[in-house]
């Protein structure tokens, strides 16, 4: 048997934990450092974005928005576009005005702003035209490298001026064309040549579909002369019925192919979901349900993103102040709420963030379940004690189901142990009539007749439902009773199936 060292063996040791301390910051969730600002209304998509009765080509609209984005902990602004239908947001000298003359421009503004609360922007070369440029026509290309030139010229000075978004967002599915390609390298030699130090960002589509595990896929984005690509994450934009699982395992193959590309890795989370149809010009962008961001966030935390910014917090979540438009949605002022509470550890925000990253152990697993409510026959049969957790899909065998609209169950732990903490985790999902309860009853017992009630905890389900799956927690925290047993009710009034994947019990910290 070889011997080592005490040098040696001390070296081994601090190298196994400096491994599992990057393991560790590995799985670190990421804030929410940035969002895509609108300027021009485009079509109904920006409905509650940009309505036409506010206006927002006001400097003071947008210096107090910076100020709020600033405060929610943003650090990165993305502007879409300083140009629509050939009126600019800056002051060109080929192009008319879209703001009053004699006023300051909007794009003037946010840089003010920006540059008074440190934040960094990224300046859009678009439109040319408006948002169907085809880079690829020579005079598009040539209209997009003159607006470059004379936003680097009025706007290089500033402080804040972090980096260009090329708005060349070709789809990667399969995999990226040679053109796509083409035009945003082309595009980049025109920033260097203006701005040799500022960052270049790209956002492209199409990582549902894409041929991820094609070596050619990997192959074209390392040709890519861009410092960061902001993959969008589709998830608001339901490319399938139930597109989380797919996006976090795609995004996983991203971050391992970034590891060789030199390119900054960077995730664009899609805060919305539609009013009526999903992508259609013809519906409005609307606030999504704060858990489904939330799991969308973490996905792209645990594959490695090195920025998680957000198409977006502008008109989506934003804070409900006096620059907000009159008639937003009044889920943007839950959405807010939600928000604001998970930046500060408040409420279930924390334990089911674990539960999305996969850390969570307590001590119910192998508890032994007697259902009061038959589970439904239509659902896999899985177990709600053995810490399998399920993704947003009801097809997962980790989802018990129950009928009409009510789950009863009792847990026995064998053993009467000290509770302080309980909680159940439900899935939402209105196209295939699954809906989160209304309440969850928690109670405990410790001769399994005779149960006291430990809390009553309300879910409350985002009403922008039609398109998306989540999944939410209900928590009961913060007491100290002895029990051996454990009985969970959940009802709602809609009488629709409830599926519960785990009941959780003194989750360990």
């Amino acid at each position: 048997m070889k011997l080592y060292s005490r040098k040696t063996c001390f070296s081994f040791l601090m190298l196994l934990l400096g491994l599992f301390s990057s393991q560790i910051q590995a799985q670190t969730v990421k804030p929410l450092k940035g969002s895509w600002i609108n300027l021009p209304y485009q079509d109904v998509r920006n409905k509650y974005m940009n309505p036409a009765h506010v206006d927002y080509m006001r400097p003071e609209f947008w210096k107090t928005k910076m100020a709020e984005y600033a405060q929610m902990g943003l650090s990165y602004i993305v502007i879409m576009a300083v140009a629509n239908d050939q009126k600019s947001f800056y002051p060109s000298q080929f192009m008319s005005p879209a703001y009053p003359e004699g006023q300051q421009s909007p794009v003037e503004a946010i840089m003010e702003a920006a540059d008074k609360h440190n934040m960094h922007v990224f300046m859009s070369c678009g439109w040319a035209i408006d948002q169907d440029d085809n880079i690829r026509d020579p005079k598009i290309k040539m209209l997009q490298q003159q607006i470059m030139q004379e936003t680097a010229t009025l706007f290089g000075k500033y402080k804040s001026f972090y980096g260009w978004y090329l708005p060349v967002e070709d789809s990667m599915e399969p995999i990226l064309p040679e053109q796509a390609i083409e035009a945003a390298n082309a595009m980049a030699i025109t920033a260097r040549s203006l701005t040799p130090n500022k960052k270049i960002m790209i956002s492209p589509y199409g990582i549902c579909h894409a041929d991820i595990d094609n070596p050619k896929f990997a192959e074209q984005i390392k040709k890519l002369k861009v410092d960061i690509i902001a993959y969008q994450d589709e998830i608001g934009c339901v490319r399938e019925p139930m597109p989380i699982p797919r996006m976090k395992a795609n995004f996983k193959k991203l971050g391992q192919i970034h590891k060789e590309t030199g390119i900054q890795f960077w995730s664009n989370v899609e805060s919305f979901t539609w009013e009526r149809e999903d992508n259609s010009r013809e519906s409005a962008l609307i606030p999504a349900a704060f858990p489904r961001y939330l799991s969308q966030i973490v996905g792209a935390s645990m594959a490695g993103a090195e920025q998680v910014i957000s198409f977006s917090v502008y008109g989506i979540i934003d804070d409900v102040k006096s620059s907000m438009p009159i008639g937003q949605p009044i889920e943007s002022a839950q959405s807010f709420v939600d928000f604001t509470e998970w930046q500060q550890g408040k409420g279930r925000w924390p334990l089911l963030e674990r539960t999305f990253k996969g850390d969570v152990q307590h001590e119910g697993v192998g508890a032994r379940v007697t259902y009061e409510t038959k589970p439904s026959q239509t659902y896999n049969s899985g177990s709600l004690t053995d810490s399998r957790l399920g993704q947003e899909d009801y097809r997962q065998s980790q989802w018990v189901g129950f009928e009409n609209g009510k789950m009863s169950l009792v847990l026995d732990l064998k053993k009467q142990v000290s509770l302080r903490s309980l909680a159940a985790r439900f899935l939402q999902y209105r196209p295939s009539n699954i809906a989160l309860p209304n309440t969850v009853d928690f109670y405990v017992s410790t001769n399994g007749k005779t149960f006291e009630k430990v809390k009553t905890v309300v879910m409350h389900a985002s009403k922008n439902d039609r398109h998306d799956c989540w999944i939410d927690i209900a928590l009961a925290d913060s007491f100290d009773m002895e029990a051996r047993y454990i009985k969970v009710v959940a009802n709602q009034d809609v009488a629709a199936n409830i599926l519960c994947d785990e009941i959780l019990v003194n989750v360990t910290k």
